[in-house]
């Protein structure tokens, strides 16, 4: 059996061909329970409802974003490990904040995100603004584990049609986020329980819908680039394993 701070090599398969990885109940215990909690707390007493689309664009409680209970959920489980083992031999540039987005529950005016890829033509972006990264981490801190309970949803091999649109039909600065055949989609839904994550290649389009449940559906992200992805950042839109060498050469011809 692989180390918890491993990746096996079907999993590694896995991402290349699908972009996506899913570890249930990695993260527990006192680790979950404080951020959830510290979370919890900012949602009851500090939210406003007249930022509730500048928290949807970027994030929610950003007071929260450095706490080191918030960040104990990276660097104290096995994530941190993990991220660095899927770069290897490259290194990770060190994580220091999280964002923490939330999907409040059903009658909430809440804007729904639409198919996209992190950082590039973002709305509340510059145009020619570039924010990428190498790859992100989702953790669940509360929520219903169902699709339709303000979900992540994501094109399971979508970064490989994302990566050609990249190369041939985009230009730095134009408005489309995504190709036509990619923002019709639905997506697979990460129907997951509190302590769940998923590993996502940044190039996997993905959008967040309506929570039509009771509860507050709760992420904390935290987004892992190579220590060199300033100067990678461009080229690895339309190459997307040129931060990743081990899993270079497991990429089908013509998904390089």
């Amino acid at each position: 059996m692989p180390s918890p701070a491993a990746w096996s090599d079907n999993e590694r398969r896995r991402f290349v061909d699908h972009g996506v990885l899913i570890r249930r109940a990695l993260v527990h215990g006192d680790i979950l329970s404080r951020a959830r909690d510290l979370v919890g707390g900012w949602l009851n007493e500090a939210y406003d409802p007249a930022r509730l689309t500048a928290h949807t664009e970027r994030s929610f409680a950003p007071e929260l974003e450095e706490h080191p209970d918030v960040l104990a959920l990276y660097r104290r489980s096995s994530l941190m490990e993990l991220a660095e083992d899927l770069l290897r031999p490259a290194r990770t540039a060190a994580v220091t904040r999280a964002q923490i987005q939330i999907r409040l529950p059903h009658g909430t005016e809440q804007p729904v995100k639409r198919m996209h890829v992190d950082g590039v033509s973002c709305p509340h972006l510059e145009p020619r603004d570039l924010r990428t990264f190498t790859f992100i981490v989702g953790v669940v801190l509360d929520g219903s584990a169902t699709a339709d309970a303000g979900a992540l949803h994501y094109v399971p091999g979508g970064h490989h049609r994302m990566a050609d649109y990249f190369a041939t039909d985009w230009v730095l600065g134009q408005p489309a986020q995504t190709p036509d055949d990619i923002d019709t989609q639905d997506g697979t839904a990460f129907t997951a329980q509190p302590g769940d994550v998923i590993v996502m290649h940044h190039l996997v389009p993905h959008r967040v819908g309506i929570n039509t449940s009771s509860t507050p559906r709760v992420m904390a992200y935290f987004r892992v680039r190579h220590a060199q992805h300033r100067d990678l950042a461009m080229a690895a839109l339309s190459n997307p394993w040129l931060e990743y060498p081990a899993l270079a050469g497991l990429a089908r011809p013509g998904t390089e």
